[in-house]
C-alpha cells in the first residue's frame, strides 16, 4: 500500500456525509453545518483529558528541573505550535527559550506555505537537535494525520536525547494507532473525524489542536505558580493594554483602589511583588525576597 492509499484511510481524509451538499446550501445553512461539526471538537478533546493531564504533569516536572517544551509541526499544525509558544512569554513572563515552536520550512512557512518541507524526517531531527537537547526537555509533535515525516524525525531525535516525546494527532478513530503514536512516549490521538471541507484539517483538526496546546501550556504554568486563582500574575506589563490589565489584576487580588494599584505597580515593577506588598504590608525588598524563597509561587509567599 503506497502513502497516498494510507492517507486516504485516515478519518480526517474521509468525506463527511453531513456536508456533502455544502455548495448547494444557503449561506446561513452552510455556516450552521460548520458550527455543528465544530461541536465535535469539544467532545473529542474532553475524551482525552486524562492523557492530557499526564502530559501536563510530566512537562511541569521537567520544567522544575530546567527543561524546555518544543512544539514541532508542519503547515497548520506547525503554525499553531509557533502561535502558542510565542504567546507564553508575555502571558507568563517566561524566557522565550522555555516554549519553542518549530515549523517545517522555517519561519517563512508561517506566512507562505512550504508543504514539501514536511516530507523530510532527517530535517525534523536536525531542526530539533540544533537546540542542544537534554533529558529534561519535551517535544510535542503535532500532525493531524499522525504520520508527517518531519514530525516523526523530531520525535525520534528527542527519544535519542533521552527526553520526553508526545504525539498530538487527530487520527483517533483510525483502525490502528498512528505512526507518531508508535514513536512517542505519550500519544494524544483526537477523534475529530471527517472535515466539513474534505481533507481541510485547518478546520476541526486545527481547532482541536489549538485547544489542546492552550490547555497544556496554561496548565503547566498554573503548576509552575504563574497563576493566582485565575489571575495571570506573571503578566509582563509591556504596553498600555497590559499595564491596564496588571492594575486591574492588583485591584482584584488585593481589593485596593485603582490609584493604589498604579502606585504599587510603579514601586514593585511586577504584579506578584505588588500583591505581597499590599496584602502583607511589607516593603519592596522584603516582598521580593519572600517570593524568591518560594520560587515565585505567590500563594506560598502569602502563607508563610
Amino acid at each position: 500500500m503506497d502513502n497516498s492509499e494510507q492517507l486516504g484511510l485516515l478519518p480526517t481524509e474521509e468525506r463527511n456525509s453531513r456536508s456533502a451538499h455544502l455548495d448547494e446550501l444557503a449561506t446561513a445553512d452552510l455556516l450552521a453545518v460548520i458550527n455543528e461539526e465544530d461541536k465535535v471538537v469539544v467532545a473529542a478533546v474532553q475524551d482525552k483529558i486524562s492523557i492530557i493531564a499526564q502530559v501536563v504533569d510530566a512537562v511541569a516536572d521537567r520544567f522544575t528541573r530546567g527543561g524546555r517544551l518544543f512544539y514541532v509541526g508542519a503547515g497548520t499544525s506547525g503554525r499553531l505550535g509557533v502561535l502558542d509558544a510565542s504567546e507564553c512569554p508575555p502571558t507568563f513572563s517566561v524566557d522565550p527559550g522555555l516554549f519553542v515552536g518549530l515549523i517545517a520550512g522555517g519561519d517563512s512557512a508561517l506566512r507562505r506555505s512550504s508543504e514539501k518541507s514536511e516530507d523530510s524526517e532527517s530535517q525534523g531531527a536536525a531542526d530539533l537537535s540544533a537546540h542542544a537537547l537534554t533529558a529534561v526537555d519535551t517535544v510535542i509533535g503535532i500532525a493531524a494525520s499522525g504520520r508527517t515525516p518531519y514530525v516523526l524525525g523530531a520525535l525520534a531525535a528527542m527519544n535519542a536525547a533521552g527526553g520526553l516525546s508526545v504525539a498530538l494527532t487527530c487520527a483517533g478513530g483510525s483502525r490502528e494507532p498512528s505512526r507518531m503514536a508508535g514513536v512517542a512516549q505519550f500519544a494524544i490521538e483526537l477523534a475529530t473525524g471527517p472535515e466539513v471541507l474534505t481533507g481541510s484539517t485547518r478546520m476541526k483538526a486545527g481547532t482541536a489542536t489549538k485547544m489542546v496546546l492552550n490547555m497544556i501550556s496554561t496548565a503547566v504554568m498554573v503548576r509552575q505558580g504563574a497563576v493566582y486563582g485565575n489571575l495571570m500574575v506573571n503578566l509582563q506589563p509591556s504596553n498600555a493594554k497590559l499595564v491596564d490589565r496588571a492594575r486591574r489584576i492588583l485591584v482584584d487580588a488585593t481589593g485596593c483602589s485603582a490609584e493604589r494599584a498604579a502606585q504599587l505597580l510603579t514601586e514593585a515593577g511586577t504584579v506578584k511583588t505588588a500583591i505581597v506588598m499590599e496584602l502583607l504590608g511589607l516593603p519592596y525588598a522584603a516582598s521580593a525576597a519572600r517570593l524568591k524563597r518560594v520560587n515565585g509561587v505567590l500563594r506560598e509567599a502569602l502563607k508563610r
